[in-house]
This record gives C-alpha cells, sequence and structure tokens, in this order.
C-alpha cells in the first residue's frame, strides 16, 4: 500500500507507528496509517488483520 521511498514499515513491523498518515480524523480520535493500520489516540492499534495492539502509552513518573 506505501508508495512512499523508503517504504514504511509494515504492519507487522515493531515501528508500524512511524508509516505516513494517509488519512486523520482527530475529532474522531484515530488515523489511517500507509500500512493500513489504524492508530488511535489513545495509542491503541488496529491491525489489517484483526489484531489489537493495547494502548501503551509510557507510564507517568510523579
Amino acid at each position: 500500500m506505501c508508495l512512499h521511498t523508503p517504504q514504511c514499515p509494515s504492519a507487522s513491523s515493531p515501528d508500524r507507528e512511524a508509516a505516513h498518515v494517509v488519512a486523520a480524523h482527530p475529532e474522531q480520535g484515530w488515523s489511517l496509517l500507509c500500512n493500513a493500520v489504524l492508530l488511535f489516540e489513545d495509542t491503541g492499534e488496529l491491525l489489517p488483520d484483526g489484531e489489537i495492539v493495547v494502548p501503551h502509552r509510557p507510564a507517568v513518573l510523579v
């Protein structure tokens, strides 16, 4: 799906969130990346194969 040079990371790659945004809907809290990953503002993800990646925000140290 990616036409960028160099190509964006695949949906199965650990750095998949580095792919380019092709559709952003901040009012709804999600973006579609060019590797077909849906990235949610809470850092959760929906991968193209239907796998869910739970939110993974860094812990806040007080």
